[in-house]
């Protein structure tokens, strides 16, 4: 596995990615043309590793996956906020899952690990759910899953709004080539987002050695 991150401020509702998504979606597209989505080698790491979790990996994908398919149905994506479209349109292109965290809804940190089933989800209608015991999960210290399923669905809770100012940006792989093309990822996805204005602050790839980015909210 291999996993890249960013800490990125000066996040604000009026930045312009508009000219910066069709790059990448063409290359989505071109893909798609290609092969289907489950073909990918990245999406196929994922679905073997959802199914060794005991999922059905037709039931649940990882979130490129699903961006992928939904993508593929007419081609574009839904805007949602410059930053959140920029990190969709490149995780497009790499078939790789990219989440993108409000900082300011992080309690002191934020972990993957396996949850004990008393930890809370905020579902996207709003409603209270607790992880199964064992499942993957993003936990913080205030025991809050911002991501159930591993990759498979974010927490309304920590999604980014027009008053977001600091987001956290993860992108994993885990596939033959994951360690050349997760890294490649970050460093497009930072210079594009220096390019539209906000300011990177933290640029790391995690490894078994470094298995952690130690950093302070702005």
């Amino acid at each position: 596995m291999v996993a890249g991150l960013l800490v990125v401020d000066s996040v604000h509702q009026d930045l312009n990615a508009e000219s910066y998504l069709q790059r990448w979606c063409q290359r989505a597209r071109k893909r798609l043309e290609e092969m289907s989505e489950s073909q990918m080698p990245e999406i196929a790491a994922w679905r073997k590793a959802f199914s060794q979790m005991g999922l059905k990996p037709t039931k649940y994908r990882c979130a490129a996956e699903a961006l992928l398919r939904r993508f593929k149905r007419e081609f574009d994506l839904p805007r949602l906020h410059p930053l959140v479209d920029l990190c969709n349109a490149i995780s497009l292109a790499f078939a790789l899952p990219v989440a993108v965290f409000d900082l300011e809804t992080i309690a002191e940190y934020i972990e993957v690990c396996h949850a004990n089933g008393s930890e809370q989800y905020l579902a996207f209608n709003k409603e209270l759910e607790n992880p199964s015991p064992g499942e993957v999960i993003f936990r913080d210290a205030a025991d809050q899953v911002h991501a159930r399923r591993w990759t498979f669905r974010q927490s309304k809770l920590s999604t980014v709004s027009p008053e977001t100012r600091q987001i956290l940006i993860i992108s994993e792989g885990l596939h033959e080539s994951a360690s050349q093309d997760v890294p490649e990822l970050i460093e497009k996805l930072s210079e594009e987002i220096t390019a539209i204005g906000a300011t990177i602050r933290k640029n790391v790839i995690l490894s078994a050695e470094k298995p952690k980015l130690d950093f302070e909210k702005a």
